[in-house]
């Protein structure tokens, strides 16, 4: 969420930074909405200060018997005290409109992310890796013979619709190794604290990161308030909500592997195939609480600890920066990786790692006290996919494939499958 006293000082900038969003200005409506809610306020405190003089008054009035002082000094208390609760409760309007409308507007980008509308001005910061030349013609990765009977779409489709699958052996055991595999690096190399966390979680926590109010299409709802979480990045970050944490403390590093739930809202009649969209899908995911000062050194550090998984798993992939057309609604910066799929003979995204400020800790009204001493300061949140699981099993398999229907598996899942090295045409672990 946005600040206010920021607007207020700085309308052009505002407005500019919206306008590379592709926005129309705002700036002026939002302040037209605090100065109605700051003249309220200051009206409210007027009759209650001429509430409590009348207060005062009322007896002395009484004591020296002036009873028609007496009277119209109580006419007086009561009328300012009726002016004062109307006042503080339009008051409270307007910050609820106030709020609302600060709440719907995306993070301000950052002035070194490219001005662009669309995916098409999105900028190649570097690639790792060469796909490999195949004699044969690629597959994708529902096709591929030896994870073909491992994908069951059809029993999927029957337990619960359109944009689910049903894994099992080799494929499954591969899919809980790639997650394994996630873990471990993050834990034990790259330094970040494992968790685990519910994926239902109370509407306040959606809010925090900036799911609600605008993007409830695309996230599921219980009947009794709960929401699914589209990514642990909900839980991981929504820890520290309402806190103030010394400045000692930090960074915070955390990784998650759970359960995702998305409605996939507005995404009729893409990636309709296979399991590369799906409406709950698994990942492991990386989130960091810091100092504002430390969010662009954490940026590139969370950016390589994603590489770093594609990179141990012998996957060909091309890191982008995102242009502000687009970049999500709480960055203000954010790196792609895009893993290399033979199949579909492109790069496709499998890691979006971003920064966003002080946005999100605004929100949820997450602190810390600086070590230097002053008041509480929001700190800056980052969150990363690390990977999402689904679609590493996608790229493991489809940059695997053997032109006899096998598919050769990383060196780096060999230890977490018990020495197995492939899966044979006929989809058995060996």
């Amino acid at each position: 969420m946005h600040d206010i006293r920021f607007i207020r000082e700085n309308p052009a900038a505002f407005d500019a930074a919206l306008a590379r969003r592709g926005l129309s200005p705002m700036a002026a409506e939002l302040l037209a909405i605090d100065e109605a809610r700051r003249s309220k306020i200051l009206a409210a405190e007027t009759a209650a200060a001429a509430q409590n003089a009348a207060s005062k008054e009322v007896g002395a009035a009484k004591a020296r018997g002036d009873e028609a002082e007496f009277q119209r000094l109580r006419a007086l208390v009561a009328e300012k005290k009726a002016e004062g609760a109307r006042l503080t409760a339009e008051a409270d309007a307007e910050d609820a409109r106030l709020k609302d409308a600060l709440a719907r507007i995306p993070n301000m980008p950052l002035d070194d992310v490219p001005d662009g509308p669309d995916e098409t001005a999105n900028v190649e910061i570097r690639r790792w890796g060469t796909p490999r030349v195949m004699d044969f013609k690629p597959l994708e990765h529902f096709d591929i013979p030896a994870a073909r009977g491992g994908l069951d779409f059809p029993t999927a489709a029957k337990l619960s619709g359109s944009r689910f699958v049903v894994m099992r052996g080799a494929v499954a055991r591969v899919h809980r190794a790639l997650a394994q595999f996630m873990l471990d690096l993050h834990t034990q190399e790259h330094g970040l604290a494992e968790t685990w966390t519910p994926v239902l979680v109370k509407e306040e926590a959606m809010f925090g990161t900036n799911q609600l109010p605008k993007f409830a299409e695309d996230s599921y709802q219980t009947t009794n308030g709960w929401w699914l979480i589209p990514t642990s990045e909900v839980t991981l970050t929504n820890s520290v909500a309402g806190e103030i944490l010394d400045e000692a403390a930090l960074p915070i590093r955390l990784t998650a592997h759970t359960s995702c739930f998305r409605s996939e809202a507005g995404s009729a009649g893409k990636d309709t195939t296979g399991m590369l969209r799906q409406h709950q899908f698994e990942k492991v995911e990386m989130v960091t609480i810091c100092t504002p000062e430390t969010a662009l050194a954490e940026h590139e550090r969370m950016t390589k600890c994603a590489e770093a998984v594609l990179e141990r798993l012998e996957l060909p992939y091309r890191t982008i920066v995102l242009c502000t057309g687009d970049m999500g609604f709480g960055a203000q910066k954010t790196h792609d990786l895009e893993v290399w799929l033979p199949g579909q003979n492109t790069y496709r995204e499998i890691s979006s790692v971003s920064t966003c400020g002080q946005f999100q800790a605004r929100r949820m009204n997450a602190r810390y006290r600086p070590a230097g001493g002053g008041k509480p300061e929001f700190v800056a949140t980052l969150n990363g996919s690390g990977l999402a699981v689904g679609r590493c099993l996608i790229a493991v398999l489809e940059n695997g494939q053997q032109a006899d229907g096998s598919v050769t598996l990383p060196q780096a899942l060999v230890p977490y499958l018990g020495g197995k090295t492939r899966i044979t045409a006929d989809g058995v672990l060996v």
